[in-house]
């Protein structure tokens, strides 16, 4: 992955968290939405959507893509100060670059994002966000949360 495209997946990352937060949806709700081509096109603008702020683009989205708000809710009632959206954003970008092969990054994302794992992050009451990326990539690859 060249430096050009971790910085798309970082963004796409991050609008996906920003649009799931403000919508409450499950992260896999927004991949799933755009699809493989509106996730495509959301990488070949993210240079040009950089620039604006994500209200905007996150607002443009979920017109287009029709997304409807959910109730999974995980902001309300933590306890503590939680991390941004752009803290997840990278969490997922690294996770999306040291898990692909040979180029599979974009069904990585999907992948990554429709699993357990995209869920358990999510999960700002148990603080899985904060364990070690190796752990949480073993994880997904085990399918399950390792001892």
């Amino acid at each position: 992955m060249t430096n050009k495209e971790k910085n798309d997946y970082f963004y796409l990352c991050s609008l996906i968290e920003y649009i799931a937060r403000k919508t409450k949806n499950k992260r896999r709700v927004i991949v799933n939405a755009l699809g493989k081509d509106g996730i495509k096109k959301q990488l070949k603008d993210a240079q040009v959507n950089h620039c604006l702020s994500f209200e905007q683009v996150s607002d443009e989205i979920i017109e287009y893509y029709k997304i409807e708000d959910g109730d999974f809710d995980t902001i309300a009632n933590c306890k503590y100060s939680i991390p941004s959206y752009v803290d997840i954003g990278q969490l997922y970008m690294f996770m999306i670059r040291n898990l692909a092969k040979n180029g599979d990054d974009l069904e990585t994302l999907i992948s990554v994002f429709n699993s357990f794992i995209s869920d358990e992050i999510s999960n700002f009451k148990t603080g899985v966000y904060f364990e070690n990326l190796d752990y949480l990539q073993e994880s997904y690859k085990a399918g399950y949360l390792l001892d």
